[in-house]
Parts: C-alpha cells; sequence; structure tokens
C-alpha cells in the first residue's frame, strides 16, 4: 500500500513537470514569432534561429526616438550615440522600408502599412535583444557569413565604428568620423557587433519611419522590453523650411512658391499636412496619459533643447534612469555653440543650436507660414507654436513664437 503511495505521487509529479515545461516551450515560441516577416512573404529562417526570451532578464533601458525628418532627430541621436554605455542605431528601419516598399503593389494602403508597421516592430524587437542576424533578412544583396557593407549610415553609430566592431589603424579610443569609418573599417561583421551590444547597459534606437506613437503599443507593452519612447517634435513650418531646403527637388514648387510668391496648383500639399496629422495623433495620445504609456514616455520640443540643451538632456536622462556620461555633456558643449558653417552635411549636427531653431522664420515668406499655419493649427496649438500675424512678426526674432510649456514626462 505505501508503495502505491509513491507511486502516484511519482506519477503526479512527473505530470506537473511535463506540463510546466509545455507552458514555458509554448510561452517562449509564442514570444518569438515574427508576423512582419510572414506577411511580408520573406523567409523566417533567421527569426525562428534566433533566441527567445519571456521576458527583459537584464532590464537593460531600450530608447526609441520617434521623429519625423528634419525635426532634429540626428541631434538627439548623438545625445545617447556618444554615450559609452549606450548601442545606438541610426535609422535600421531603413532597411525594412527599402525592401518591402518595391513589393507594395497598391501605394501606401492601410494593408501595406500594417505590413510595413509589423515587421518594423519585429525588427526593433530583435535590434533591442542584440539579435543583428535578424536585419539580414532586409539587407540587399544579403550579407556573407553574417558580414555586409550595406548598413545604412553605420558611421553615424559609435559603437559601429569604434574597437572591437572596426580596428582601424591608430590609438586604441580612436573613433571615426562618419565619412572615415565606411572607409576605413570595412565590411560590418554582425556577430562582432551583436556582441558589442550585449556588453553595453541599453540600447537606443532613431527612427522617422513609424508615424504615431500608436503604432508602438505593442513593443511598449512587450515583457520582453523596458522600451521608454522619447518623441521628438518641432514646428511644422520649420520642419517645411528645413526640408525645403534639404530636399531641394522634392520640395522645388515650395522653392517656386517662395521664389515667384505665387502658389503652384499642383502643390503637393500633403508633404505639410501629413506631418502634421501624425504628429497631432501622436501626441494626443501622450497627452491624455493612457496607462499603457505610463512611465514609458517623454514629449521633447526640438525649439526647448536647442535652447536650453544641456537642462533638456538633464531631464531627459533623468526620465530614463540612466546616468549622463561625461562624454554626453563634452559633446554637447562643443557642438551646441559652434559655426554651423562647419555642419554642411544634411545630417550634421555641428551647429548653433538655438539660432539653428529659428532659421525657418527667414527661410519662409509670409504666405506659406501663413498657409501652413491655416493647416497645422491643432497642432500648433497642442505643442504651444504661436502663430505669426504679419510679416513684421515673422521676420523679429526678438518676439519669440514658442510658448513657454513644460511638458513633463508621464511617470
Amino acid at each position: 500500500m505505501q508503495c502505491s503511495w509513491k507511486a502516484v505521487l511519482l506519477l503526479a509529479l512527473a505530470s506537473i513537470a511535463i506540463q510546466y515545461t509545455a507552458i514555458r516551450t509554448f510561452t517562449a515560441k509564442s514570444f518569438h514569432t515574427c508576423p512582419g516577416l510572414a506577411e511580408a512573404g520573406l523567409a523566417e529562417r533567421l527569426c525562428e534561429e534566433g533566441p527567445t526570451f519571456a521576458y527583459n532578464l537584464s532590464r537593460k533601458t531600450h530608447i526609441l526616438i520617434l521623429a519625423t525628418t528634419r525635426s532634429g532627430s540626428s541631434f538627439v541621436g548623438q545625445l545617447f550615440n556618444q554615450h559609452l554605455d549606450v548601442f545606438y542605431l541610426f535609422e535600421p528601419l531603413y532597411h525594412v522600408q527599402n525592401t518591402l516598399i518595391p513589393r507594395f503593389t497598391q501605394g501606401k494602403s492601410p494593408a501595406d502599412r500594417r505590413v510595413m508597421l509589423g515587421a518594423s516592430r519585429d525588427l526593433l524587437r530583435s535590434l533591442y535583444d542584440c539579435d543583428l542576424y535578424f536585419l539580414e533578412n532586409y539587407i540587399k544583396p544579403p550579407p556573407v557569413n553574417h558580414t555586409t557593407d550595406r548598413i545604412f549610415r553605420r558611421g553615424a553609430s559609435r559603437v559601429l565604428c569604434s574597437r572591437p566592431v572596426c580596428d582601424p589603424p591608430g590609438s586604441a579610443d580612436l573613433v571615426l568620423e562618419e565619412g572615415d569609418c565606411v572607409r576605413k573599417c570595412g565590411v560590418l561583421n554582425l556577430t562582432v557587433a551583436a556582441e558589442a551590444c550585449r556588453e553595453r547597459g541599453h540600447v537606443a534606437i532613431k527612427t522617422v519611419r513609424v508615424p504615431e506613437v500608436n503604432d508602438l503599443r505593442a513593443l511598449v507593452e512587450d515583457p520582453r522590453l523596458n522600451l521608454k519612447v522619447i518623441q521628438l517634435v518641432r514646428d511644422p513650418r520649420g520642419i517645411l523650411a528645413s526640408r525645403s531646403e534639404t530636399f531641394r527637388d522634392t520640395y522645388r514648387l515650395w522653392r517656386l512658391w517662395y521664389g515667384t510668391g505665387r502658389k503652384p496648383y499642383n502643390l503637393d500639399v500633403t508633404q505639410l499636412t501629413t506631418v502634421c496629422e501624425d504628429f497631432s495623433n501622436s501626441v494626443s495620445t501622450g497627452l491624455t496619459r493612457p496607462a499603457w504609456l505610463k512611465g514609458k514616455y517623454m514629449l521633447v520640443r526640438y525649439e526647448d533643447l536647442a535652447r536650453n540643451p544641456m537642462k533638456k538632456t538633464e531631464e531627459i536622462y533623468g526620465f530614463l534612469g540612466i546616468p549622463l556620461d561625461s562624454h554626453v555633456a563634452r559633446w554637447i558643449q562643443n557642438n551646441t555653440r559652434g559655426d554651423p558653417t562647419l555642419g554642411k552635411h544634411k545630417y550634421g549636427t555641428v551647429r548653433n543650436s538655438a539660432a539653428t531653431a529659428e532659421k525657418w522664420r527667414f527661410r519662409l515668406s509670409y504666405d506659406i507660414v501663413a498657409f501652413a499655419q491655416n493647416a497645422c493649427q491643432r497642432v500648433l496649438a497642442q505643442l504651444g507654436y504661436k502663430m505669426a500675424t504679419s510679416e513684421e512678426e515673422l521676420k523679429n526674432p526678438s518676439i519669440s513664437l514658442v510658448e513657454e510649456r513644460d511638458f513633463r514626462p508621464f511617470s
């Protein structure tokens, strides 16, 4: 009778162990599904081979700079790129966009948007886990033995241009400039880069290819991540002026309007209104403070950062709970009071930051500004940007067009 009782107990314990193992296996696999790749018609080999985790064991801080083109995002990215304990990547979602857009046959349809966002979320999730092999799904031509020379703007990432990822001649602490990095480092070994990622305490990624913070909810709520979103916004009038200057061909009709004083009949106004709508939708979500964003979201106006770069950077790092690196402070000191002629590269960051933030007022005619204000009045009000009521007011730098607002992190 005693032997029978022991046998029953052993069988019960074995059953519990089997069920526990099955649950753990199911949980791990379910966290590593890759719907973006499947919907895009790409192979899931790398997805299946990648490591799986049920939650973020290391508690790395995962940082996403959510921005739009010409909003100051390269500058903000440098605030993390210069930190020695941060693995920073500049626009890795470029590869998703570059791979998937040619496959789309319906233009910018809702279905295409879902596929793009699904693939983008999958890639971000993998990169935050330092799984750089997953990026190979979107690099053309495909890497050979996990090496490639096709990483977009590799030189904008300090860690990818310094030892051990890159081994250029010179001193051990040499950090190459962007152009020199591509020329002197040779091909990028993704295995070595992934190891460098794992050795750092935090991962930061900049993107201008996710329209709204709502599109990130699945990542924010993912238990494997400790994701914090820095949403960078800028006065849409400033963005329009900067894009017109930088992307001269794409924005040539805006430039024609400025030059002739006459609005072209075929002007693509969505080049302005899409920015305003995305900002408004995203900011509306952030400022209503939904529970899923608590402790995860901070709104930063570029103008505030430009006027007080050190103060705002300290606030950002305080929100993230990361000590401010002396290298970051030194970079701010050297790059926010410089000669703007030294930063002629369109993604350059050497400039007088306060003057740069106001430069748009002298690059747009009042007619264009009035048009932009009418098209974007909702988001201008949300973000505290004042209307210019006349040409004189627009061109008078002593009159601020930025309200004093304190956009505190949602914590």
